[in-house]
């Protein structure tokens, strides 16, 4: 078995705890959803977030917790501040444990983050 990568980013229009939790739990559930990982927690190994500078009001492993993802290692930060990047984004990179190749991971990209990554076809 492997370890593989998947990853995911979705944008919340204003930087409240109630509205940061909600976008985590969206981007989780689906990128758990597209992944055929729902209650299959066992088999990540862990989560990364992170939220650019202008997200301040909550932590994203809060919301996977309250997804039942408490013996997950998890950890948050702050994205690089690049010019002219997507504001109030969330990101996530989840470490999965799998018999799955790396090109069967399905990435999952939501609301304004769907311009991050044109490439990919989860984000159409």
């Amino acid at each position: 078995m492997a370890v593989r990568g998947i990853r995911g980013a979705i944008s919340v229009s204003a930087d409240t705890k109630p509205e940061v939790l909600a976008a985590t739990r969206e981007l989780l559930e689906e990128l758990l959803r597209a992944n055929s990982l729902e209650g299959h927690f066992d088999d990540i190994a862990s989560a990364i977030f992170t939220t650019t500078r202008d997200l301040t009001s909550a932590f994203p492993a809060e919301a996977a917790r309250g997804l039942g993802m408490s013996a997950v290692p998890l950890l948050c930060a702050t994205e690089i501040p690049v010019a002219d990047s997507l504001p109030r984004c969330i990101r996530v990179l989840l470490h999965v444990n799998t018999d799955k190749t790396q090109a069967e991971m399905v990435h999952v990209y939501l609301r304004d983050a769907k311009r991050l990554r044109p490439d990919v076809k989860s984000a159409q």
